[in-house]
């Protein structure tokens, strides 16, 4: 039977190859992000369903959730995927704006998005939730320090939901890609991992035997040694 796959940040790199690789395997998947026009060309190209949602609301997030359900009828997999950079900045340069968007995406939609799954998948003992933290949760990095705060926070979060989870027999996975060539970035890094390659790991994840679960998984391009 087709498991049925929440995607978000699906409008653009890892995101979108993601559901690309998903639906080529067999996935029924709702994917949602912030750019209308490239979510209809997702639709079209792949036939996943889906919808626009602001993620830093908090109620719209919630509201999500109920809506993917609704239209997938089931939800066997969360894959907490979007996540953005609100700037470059030394950290006596970052404003408090910047920060409450940062915690908005990066943390708090990640957090209800897993609460809710939790809650539904724990019902029925069995599902999957994939956390898409970041290499940058495992070391520092100069002038991200809004976007570097709140990954190390997913990621703790990630390892206290990988323990609640086991209660109820659902699977957490927190996924750690390094430096990716996608427009995440200004500029082009063709020497950085393509993001089919980085979306491929996390389908690994998903198909890995029903007796075990990938709790942790960091991969990085060749080139990188920032770790």
């Amino acid at each position: 039977m087709s498991r049925k796959v929440i995607v978000t940040g699906a409008t653009r790199g890892i995101g979108r190859e993601l559901v690309k690789q998903l639906c080529e395997l067999g996935f029924t998947v709702f994917a949602t992000g912030r750019d209308a026009q490239k979510l209809a060309e997702l639709k079209a190209d792949t036939g996943c369903v889906g919808e626009v949602c602001d993620l830093s609301n908090s109620s719209a997030v919630v509201e999500l959730y109920e809506t993917a359900r609704a239209a997938l009828g089931q939800v066997d997999v969360l894959v907490n995927n979007a996540g953005f950079n609100p700037g470059k900045d030394s950290i006596v340069e970052v404003t408090a704006e910047q920060m409450d968007a940062s915690y908005a995406v990066n943390f708090r939609a990640c957090f209800l998005l897993a609460r809710e799954a939790l809650k539904d998948m724990g019902e029925r003992q069995s599902g999957h939730i994939v956390n898409v933290v970041s290499t940058v949760a495992k070391t520092s990095i100069v002038d991200y320090s809004a976007y570097c705060s709140m990954k190390h926070a997913l990621q703790g979060f990630t390892q206290c939901l990988i323990k609640e989870a086991q209660r109820v027999n659902v699977k957490v996975t927190g996924v750690y890609p390094g430096g990716t060539d996608t427009e995440f970035r200004v500029a082009d890094r063709p020497d950085y991992m393509r993001a089919d390659s980085a979306a491929q790991m996390i389908v690994h994840c998903l198909n890995v035997p029903d007796d075990l679960t990938i709790h942790d998984l960091t991969y990085r391009p060749m080139v990188e040694t920032n770790f």
